[in-house]
């Protein structure tokens, strides 16, 4: 039998004992009911303790009942401290996937079945200029002012994506971003946005890239091809034959050159960054870059450059020697191909007062103007395409020292003043640099 039974068994008894003792058997029925009513508003006001407790849902402060309601509440309790357990569960997942959301480099945006911002992350809000709190409840066709996107939005067609300008560095240059819409619940949208000015920009460049060596490798193959025709069908003198084959020649040497080129490029882009374990005497650096150099200039030059190698410390340099020596060449065979014959070139390293080390490469050629100068490491970039076609130049030279210097932890420095010459530096920081001891 439960306790609330007992209880109420007991009132009742105490009322039919009442009234047995007033001597009345009608008092004994009204006293057993008296009890029962009293049972039944003792037992009300407990369960509208319980009901209220149930309202606030405190766990930490129940009501002080035994019995049946104490049961009731004791178990209501351990239910309330599950839920609220698992509500807090919940909670913790959804700002762990939030969090996510918001570390992710696309952008995020839920719209509701009118088209309101309900929730943005913050890269959404970058890739389209808003503020993902203040904005929030605004229509995105507000937000997104571009016709393209209005047309979209309105056509309900979004099985694909399109592009809208967004926010770039300077309002001349906007940023290429891409848009797309997911339908899901009641009417409710999902966008998603992609920053893709870089893949923009990197589709650009492979195609002036292609453009670049088409052109390039088609001028001297249509010169081999012209002389070839000739020489297959019309009778050539020695002279003009020997002549006709020295052109030759020096187009197929400029398209080698130019392979060569491209190959050292790639092999750069694609294989891991020099460690530090290698040490090379930058004296023999310079020493075979000075031979080559040499050598060239008296092939090309009438009279021969007056070619110095500058005193300086005696260093040893990290890194990879065969990209050393072919960034180092770079720099002295265009001094050398750009400086007219007899004129002064200068060579040599240097250490700066912060530690880092400088190969410089200095000559009284006609100088750069300043406009040219941000420019000159790109990919087949020239200053004077005329010049350098004469001077067998393939436009990537500078490209690939750029490459070797950043592989290095480094960067290439220009300096020029039109009409007295140019200095290129590679500068190498600490880490690659160190006193050489001299026996």
């Amino acid at each position: 039998m439960t306790r609330r039974a007992i209880e109420l068994l007991l009132l009742v008894l105490l009322g039919a004992l009442w009234g047995l003792v007033k001597s009345s058997s009608g008092l004994t029925v009204v006293g057993a009911l008296g009890g029962a009513v009293v049972w039944s508003l003792w037992d009300g006001l407990r369960a509208r303790q319980v009901l209220r407790w149930l309202n606030k849902a405190d766990v930490t402060r129940t009501p002080n009942l035994s019995g049946a309601w104490g049961e009731v509440i004791e178990r209501c309790r351990k239910l309330v401290k599950k839920l609220e357990k698992k509500a807090q569960n919940s909670d913790a997942r959804l700002e762990d996937f939030l969090a996510a959301i918001q570390a992710s480099p696309n952008g995020v945006m839920l719209l509701d079945a009118a088209g309101r911002i309900e929730w943005s992350n913050l890269t959404a809000a970058n890739h389209l200029g808003f503020d993902p709190q203040r904005d929030l409840g605004q229509y995105v066709r507000n937000i997104v002012r571009s016709p393209t996107f209005a047309a979209y939005l309105a056509s309900g067609d979004f099985g694909h994506e399109i592009q809208v300008d967004g926010v770039g560095p300077r309002p001349s240059q906007p940023s290429k971003i891409s848009l797309q819409i997911h339908p899901y619940g009641k009417k409710r949208k999902l966008m998603l946005s992609r920053d893709i000015t870089a893949v923009q920009l990197a589709e650009a460049m492979r195609r002036d890239f292609v453009a670049n060596v088409s052109h390039e490798i088609r001028t001297p193959l249509t010169v081999l091809s012209g002389f070839v025709e000739t020489m297959q069908s019309i009778p050539l003198e020695e002279a003009d034959r020997s002549r006709y084959l020295e052109m030759m020649s020096q187009q197929a040497q400029r398209m080698q050159t130019l392979v060569s080129d491209l190959l050292t490029l790639s092999r750069l882009e694609g294989s891991p960054v020099p460690g530090t374990s290698d040490w090379i005497d930058g004296e023999e650096l310079i020493g075979h870059v000075l031979q080559e150099s040499m050598g060239l200039s008296q092939a090309i030059a009438k009279p021969p450059h007056d070619i110095r190698r500058l005193p300086g410390p005696a260093l040893l340099v990290s890194g990879a020697k065969s990209e050393l020596l072919s960034a180092m060449s770079n720099l002295l065979s265009n001094a050398v191909r750009y400086t007219p014959g007899g004129g002064k070139i200068e060579t040599g390293w240097r250490l700066r007062q912060d530690g880092w080390g400088e190969y410089f490469v200095r000559d009284t050629g006609p100088g750069i103007a300043a406009e040219h100068i941000p420019r000159l490491t790109e990919r087949f970039y020239r200053v004077d395409r005329s010049r350098s076609r004469e001077t067998g130049g393939t436009g990537l030279g500078l490209a690939i020292v750029k490459h070797v210097a950043q592989r290095h932890g480094g960067r290439i420095d220009v300096t020029s003043v039109v009409g007295e010459g140019s200095e290129f530096v590679i500068a190498l920081p600490p880490s690659r640099i160190r006193d050489r001891v001299i026996d």
